[in-house]
């Protein structure tokens, strides 16, 4: 009996423990070294044969062909199969343009005409523009049009080359108001979810636009402005000249179709222009709404604009537009990259860039690509750059990497989910082509003070660096429309081990081997977000037994400028040449804006 008892009271307690004890919550991986391989490769890919081997003596191939094995993982990145197959098709079309302008003897292919222009004008009776070298920030849509006689709706849409809809604006108009229905296609995915401005529901719930974050700065949906302009103005309409017109001087029949001042018979102008982190339009001058870029909504891979509805177009002009520059061989010789040194180098810097990003290149090239240790050859700076869906711009960004020589192309179309093969290229780059003591990424509208990064890293431990400004506590965003969404599948767990953010970090030349190998022998995750990526990887290296040594430096401003900078991001051309001209002026990091 008494052994029963015991029995049932160690039963009793076991229960009672499992009952109360806490449930584990999901953490980052435990410290075990993780055993075999996490993917098999795979035989072949579509389009894959067309893109290997690369180019004989190209040496802006100079890690493509290292990156084959990535692109036949089993657990590649989503759109991979995508990125390769239209990059074999950008490449065919590449080689035989190429091959044509040798034979012409010409910098360019005959018949191709001007180069990527600034502008292109709409056909009105077509309502359709075709941008030879898709849409960069600060481009803009602006159509200038008069509602018909009981206008109802118009719509503007941005296709992409292969017809994915980058971005589907439906405006509704009525005395009502305006309603705005904005959303994005692909023949992966389908639509995605629709965002309205004003929002379905009442404002607060949770369908409401107005409980979306902030894109550039700017309300997803301006409903309140919206609400406060027609109480202030005491319903005035205000034409495209800004002039203001009482409810008595409107023409006789005209009714007003929105709060936007959109007139039935009376010119209106609306206009879509690319932010950093998304598209907005603006009616009459005032921002209406706001759309933030999808991962397959890039303005990059805009090749058309269709406009079409209750309107009659007065004009439709794109400008803005990314466009590269005349070629002036005296500054050619002063911005070329030195030959790449045959001992080892003290830092590489990997700079990811997209194909028609000209300007963005040529003003790194004029600003902190000119320091001493650059134009030495004791920093490499090379641009990671994919290809691009469109032809002309695939041609000017040949053109660049033989004036330059500073471009490293990537045998894949630069989708926003591919980036972390970037990533991976560079440690490539700086562990097998040029051996470099420490490795750094950024972005091409990043300025970065090689002195300063220097300067830090002759004060740091070479071993296990992790150096940047580091997120200690992060967890995924799980929302399906984020451009940064993972899912359970890709992540299980609710927080992600530290990483630095990736408008610039270092690592240093031991982690580089290890993420090399790693994704060599398969035993490496990939892992869509490319900063988060490296500090998974960085955390299974310590997993294994490696010391690792993480600063973080809040010099490095992940959004904007700020005094004694290391880093700035998100800086312009123009603010890029601001900020060399101060330092070299006034020796000091000074911000331009």
């Amino acid at each position: 009996m008494r052994k029963c008892s015991g029995v049932l009271l160690i039963l009793t307690l076991a229960v009672g423990l499992l009952l109360f004890s806490p449930s584990p919550s999901p953490t980052p991986p435990p410290t075990a070294a993780t055993a075999g391989p996490v993917a098999h490769l795979l035989p072949s890919l579509p389009g894959l044969s067309d893109l290997y081997p690369p180019a004989a003596n190209s040496t802006a191939q100079l890690s493509w062909g290292l990156l084959r094995p990535l692109l036949c993982r089993s657990d590649a990145l989503p759109g991979t199969a995508a990125g390769v197959l239209e990059a074999a098709d950008a490449w065919r079309n590449l080689t035989v343009a190429v091959a044509a302008a040798e034979a012409a003897e010409e910098g360019r292919p005959q018949g191709v005409g001007p180069s990527c222009p600034a502008s292109v004008k709409g056909d009105l009776r077509a309502g359709r523009a075709a941008l030879p070298c898709g849409l960069a920030e600060g481009a803009a849509v602006t159509v200038v049009a008069v509602p018909r006689e009981g206008a109802a709706l118009f719509r503007v849409e941005m296709l992409g080359a292969n017809a994915e809809v980058v971005l589907h604006v439906n405006v509704s108009l009525g005395a009502a108001g305006m309603l705005v229905e904005q959303n994005s296609w692909t023949p992966e995915e389908g639509w995605g979810r629709q965002e309205r401005c004003p929002p379905a529901g009442d404002v607060g719930s949770s369908n409401s636009s107005l409980q979306l974050s902030p894109v550039d700065g700017l309300l997803v949906c301006n409903e309140k402005a919206g609400a406060r302009v027609i109480q202030d103005n005491n319903n005035t309409v205000i034409n495209i000249t800004g002039n203001q017109l009482e409810d008595g001087q409107r023409s006789k029949g005209h009714r007003q179709l929105s709060s936007s001042s959109i007139v039935e018979g009376e010119p209106f102008t609306v206009t879509l222009w690319t932010g950093l982190e998304g598209f907005h339009m603006t009616v009459n001058g005032r921002h209406e709404t706001s759309f933030a870029y999808r991962e397959r909504s890039a303005p990059w891979l805009v090749a058309e604009v269709k406009i079409y509805g209750d309107l009659e177009l007065l004009s439709f002009l794109a400008n803005g537009l990314p466009v590269s520059e005349d070629v002036d061989m005296a500054s050619v010789a002063f911005l070329k990259a030195p030959p790449l040194p045959k001992k080892q180098t003290f830092l590489l810097v990997g700079v990811f860039s997209t194909g028609n990003n000209f300007k963005r290149r040529m003003a790194l090239r004029r600003t902190w690509m000119q320091y001493a240790a650059v134009r030495s050859g004791d920093v490499v700076v090379r641009f990671f750059t994919g290809l691009h869906k469109n032809e002309q711009v695939n041609l000017e960004l040949w053109r660049e990497t033989q004036l330059y020589d500073d471009i490293q192309l990537m045998p894949f179309v630069d989708y926003y989910t591919l980036i972390t093969l970037k990533t991976i290229s560079i440690c490539m780059f700086g562990t097998k082509i040029v051996p470099a003591k420490y490795i750094m990424k950024t972005d091409d509208d990043a300025f970065v003070r090689i002195d300063e990064v220097i300067s830090s890293l002759k004060k740091s431990n070479s071993h296990g660096l992790l150096y940047g400004l580091i997120s200690f506590q992060s967890s995924p965003h799980r929302d399906k429309d984020s451009k940064w969404f993972i899912s359970r599948k890709e992540w299980s767990y609710d927080m992600y081990p530290p990483w630095a953010h990736g408008p610039g970090y270092i690592i240093s030349r031991d982690i580089a081997k290890f993420v090399v190998r790693g994704h060599q022998e398969l035993t490496l995750q990939l892992f869509k977000l490319e900063d988060v990526a490296m500090g998974i990887w960085i955390q299974q290296y310590k997993n294994n037994g490696q010391q690792v040594n993480i600063v973080t430096d809040d010099r490095f401003y992940n959004e904007g400028c700020d005094a004694d900078y290391v880093l700035a991001h998100y800086q312009t051309p123009r603010l890029m040449m601001c900020l060399w001209e101060k330092l070299k002026a006034e020796y000091q990091a000074i911000c331009c804006e």
